[in-house]
């Protein structure tokens, strides 16, 4: 049986969303500098990648720089801003050619110019792919998303385009990174830590938390193989009770 049939057998996500931590620590063991385990950690994002495509998973979300990541040493930071675009435009034609849409989430007005120009064109180039959206989440934090959000809505109380019992849930989804997309059904987090940090904090309200130990450079197929199958046993109630949802595993509870 193919990976694929076995795919069919079993209950997927819509959109799963990765912290990938564990480059650091993948280098020290080997007894090699930081940045490569961030080179590393390339070969594990290229491949994660290329699976979601292949089992039809329609979204997949990458934490690959937090606004909380600037306090790192200097040197790491400057490594990661010059990896961040030599992959990206390593990989911009291939990933267009697989039908992916890239998108980026977070502040980039911190990024140098070079670096904006490059996710101004990758964004462009693949706007019209629907094979695989690829979200690459860069200087975001999940406070600042629900705070710009809060922003906006402030701007259109001001400005008299809103009232006040408009500030919902609803109208400040809206104004989220993502709001196009399904909510993550699938959080997966590498490398041993049990945390959020700050990631997709509105957005995975519900959303069901896969930690592994496997560090980011040693995820392959059958550690994503591994998330997929405790996912598919998860029950998803979504505040009901288990006899409302019928036993029924996985995303189809929704």
């Amino acid at each position: 049986m193919t990976t694929e049939q076995k795919d069919i057998q079993k209950i997927l996500p819509q959109h799963v969303a990765v912290v990938m931590d564990g480059n650091g620590r993948w280098a020290k063991k080997r007894f090699l500098p930081r940045t490569a385990g961030h080179k590393a950690g390339v070969k594990s994002t290229r491949r994660l990648v290329e699976l979601c495509s292949i089992k039809g998973i329609g979204a997949l979300t990458l934490f690959a720089f937090s606004s909380e990541n600037w306090s790192r040493p200097d040197q790491e930071v400057s490594s990661l801003m010059s990896l961040f675009l030599s992959t990206l435009n390593s990989e911009l034609n291939k990933l267009h050619e697989q039908g992916v849409r890239i998108r980026f989430i977070g502040d980039r007005t911190r990024f140098s110019e070079k670096l904006q120009a490059s996710i101004t064109a990758a964004e462009k180039k693949t706007e019209a792919n629907s094979k695989l959206k690829l979200n690459i989440a860069a200087n975001y934090g999940g406070r600042w998303d629900i705070v710009n959000a809060a922003r906006i809505l402030s701007r259109k109380l001001v400005n008299g385009d809103i009232t006040e019992n408009q500030i919902t849930e609803q109208a400040l989804t809206r104004q989220l990174c993502l709001v196009d997309l399904p909510e993550p059904d699938l959080f997966i987090r590498t490398g041993g830590e049990q945390r959020i940090s700050n990631f997709l904090l509105w957005q995975i309200a519900y959303t069901e938390l896969f930690f592994t130990d496997t560090l980011w450079p040693e995820f392959n197929d059958a550690a994503f193989d591994e998330a997929l199958d405790w996912y598919a046993t998860r029950q998803r109630r979504f505040g009901k009770t288990g006899d409302q949802v019928k036993g029924t595993p996985g995303r189809q509870t929704g």
